[in-house]
């Protein structure tokens, strides 16, 4: 899950897509289209990922696709409390310790087994009120995680 291909957005790619990735409104109602587009896209793609969205504490939806395991489970855990801690995407602070020369195991002092700095979870950001929850999917490689969960706020967003 450490790998990061050549073609892994760099932390600009990154921290553009949370610049343009933002709600004006964040409900139940969202919660619950978001999350069920993201089961379709996983289900189209036999792809075997676990779902998560949470706000303000709570968790608004939470799906598991055949081939996901409890393990997803707790990545997802780690990766969202990330996401709570740092403000960003799971995948950026990760990427962010990697351009300076290190890892997020190594250098955040914080304990892996509660914190993942891997790919897969992001901020619900609502405009001018900041970041109240996030959506996360587990099951895939990191980038891969990433890339589906910013597929699907971006087609959430633009319809």
């Amino acid at each position: 899950m450490t790998s990061t291909p050549a073609s892994a957005p760099g932390v600009a790619d990154l921290e553009e897509q949370e610049r343009r990735l933002v709600f004006r409104t964040f409900t139940y109602d969202d919660a619950w289209a978001l999350g069920s587009l993201l089961v379709e896209l996983g289900r189209e793609r036999q792809a075997p990922i676990a779902i998560d969205i949470h706000r303000a504490g709570q968790q608004l939806f939470h799906a598991a696709l055949p081939g996901s395991t409890p393990d997803n489970d707790a990545w997802i855990a780690r990766k969202r409390r990330v996401v709570e801690r740092y403000g960003a995407a799971s995948y950026l602070v990760g990427s962010r310790f990697r351009a300076k020369g290190t890892t997020f195991e190594d250098s955040s002092r914080l304990d892996p087994d509660q914190y993942a700095a891997h790919g897969g979870s992001f901020p619900i950001t609502v405009d001018g009120v900041g970041v109240v929850g996030s959506v996360t999917v587990s099951g895939l490689p990191q980038v891969e995680d990433h890339r589906l969960v910013v597929e699907a706020l971006e087609r959430f967003l633009a319809g």
